[in-house]
C-alpha cells in the first residue's frame, strides 16, 4: 500500500482512517463520492496487486487492530498512531485471487446489511408520514388534549453504574447508551455495554421492559426506539428516558412517532438546558401536551402501522445475525483458518 501525509483528494476505493482519538476506525471511499481529508484523518491508496475491499477488511480485522493498539502513542490529551510509520505496520496479504474471494464473501454480507438498513430507513419514513397525515394534517379540534404523563405508567431514567460502585463487565445484561440507538430507531448491538445481573437488579428503577419507548435526553437529544424482547434483559443510564405506555390509553408506536415528530422537537428545543452537555428533564417530557385521537382511530392506526414496525423488527434481527456472521468470519478468513474456494 502507499500512504501520503499530505492533503490529497481521496479517490474511489481509497481507505481513509482516523490516526488520532478514534483509532481503528476506517472506511472505503464509495463510487462518485467527492470529499477531502479532515483533521486527524489519514489515507491509504492500495498498490497494484492489492484488492481495495480486502484491504479495508484487513484493516478492521482483529490482528491489525491489535497492531494499532500496540503501536499507539499515548499522549496527555489524545492517543494517536504515527502516520509516517503506518506503512511499516505488518499485514498479511495473500495472492490477488484469494484477496478477491475473501472480499467477495465479506462484502456480500455487508451489501445485504446495507440493503436492510436502507429498507428500515424507508419504513421509518413511511411510518412518520402516516403519523403526520393522520394526527397532524387531519387532526380534529374536538380531540382531547393530553400530556405524555397521562398515557404513561412510568417515565424514568437510569444511572451510570460506576457512580454507584458497580463496574461494567465483558458479558452480561445489555446496558443501553445513546450511541446504542440509531437515528432511525434501531439498536446497535455491538454498542451495548454489559453489566452483571446483580447490578441490573440494583438499578431496578431503570430495568427496561418490552414495549418501552426510549428517548435520549442528554448529549445527543431525541434518539428514539421501541424495545422488543430481542434486547432483553436490559438497563440504561441517565442519558435515556424510559416511557412505559399504558396500552389502554395509547400505543407505543404513537408515542414513538410523536417523540420523533417536528412538533415535539420544536416544543423541546426551547426546554433543553445547555450545561456541560445539552439535557432535557423528565418533567418537561411528561408535561408535553398533544392531541389524543379517539380510541377507534387509534386502533385503525394500529392495524395500519404495526406491519411496518414488524417488518422493521424482522430486518433489525436479520442485520444483527448477518453482522455476527461477518464478524465471526472476518478473523478466520484473514488468518487462513477458514479458506474460500476460488477458481
Amino acid at each position: 500500500m502507499s500512504t501520503d501525509p499530505r492533503r490529497i483528494e481521496p479517490k474511489y476505493q481509497d481507505i481513509v482512517f482516523s490516526y488520532e482519538t478514534k483509532l481503528g476506525v476506517a472506511a472505503m471511499i464509495p463510487v462518485g463520492f467527492k470529499c477531502c481529508l479532515g483533521r486527524r484523518m489519514g489515507l491509504l491508496r492500495p498498490k497494484d496487486g492489492v484488492e481495495p475491499r480486502f484491504l479495508i477488511y484487513a484493516y478492521l480485522a482483529p490482528d491489525f487492530q491489535k497492531v494499532i493498539h500496540e503501536r499507539t502513542y499515548h499522549g496527555s490529551t489524545v492517543d494517536r498512531i504515527p502516520l509516517k510509520e503506518i506503512s511499516d505496520f505488518p499485514v498479511s496479504i495473500p495472492n490477488l485471487i484469494e484477496q478477491k474471494a475473501i472480499a467477495s464473501v465479506l462484502s456480500s454480507l455487508d451489501d445485504k446489511i446495507d440493503l436492510l438498513h436502507r429498507q428500515n430507513k424507508t419504513l421509518e419514513a413511511m411510518a412518520e408520514t402516516l403519523f403526520r397525515q393522520w394526527f397532524a394534517e387531519e387532526a380534529k379540534d374536538d380531540w382531547n388534549e393530553a400530556k405524555l404523563a397521562d398515557v404513561c405508567s412510568v417515565i424514568t431514567k437510569g444511572t451510570t453504574p460506576t457512580t454507584l460502585g458497580h463496574q461494567f463487565i465483558e458479558k452480561g445484561v445489555n446496558f443501553i447508551k445513546v450511541e446504542s440507538i440509531t437515528d432511525s430507531g434501531d439498536f446497535i448491538f455491538d454498542k451495548f455495554a454489559q453489566i452483571s445481573e446483580e447490578t441490573h437488579q440494583f438499578l431496578k428503577r431503570s430495568i427496561i421492559e418490552s414495549g418501552d419507548v426510549l428517548c435520549s435526553i442528554a448529549g445527543t437529544i431525541g434518539r428514539t426506539a421501541i424495545v422488543d424482547d430481542s434486547i432483553l434483559p436490559a438497563n440504561t443510564n441517565q442519558a435515556i428516558a424510559i416511557l412505559r405506555i399504558d396500552c389502554k390509553k395509547c400505543l407505543p408506536e404513537f408515542v414513538y412517532l410523536f417523540l420523533k415528530s417536528t412538533a415535539f422537537r420544536e416544543i423541546m428545543s426551547g426546554k433543553i438546558v445547555h450545561a456541560v452537555q445539552p439535557n432535557l428533564s423528565l418533567g418537561e417530557i411528561g408535561n408535553t401536551s398533544f392531541l389524543l385521537p379517539p380510541e377507534n382511530l387509534m386502533r385503525k392506526f394500529e392495524v395500519t402501522i404495526r406491519p411496518i414496525f414488524e417488518k422493521k423488527k424482522i430486518n433489525s434481527h436479520q442485520i444483527h445475525t448477518l453482522e455476527t456472521l461477518r464478524d465471526t468470519l472476518l478473523p478466520k478468513l484473514m488468518s487462513g483458518e477458514v479458506r474460500v474456494d476460488y477458481p
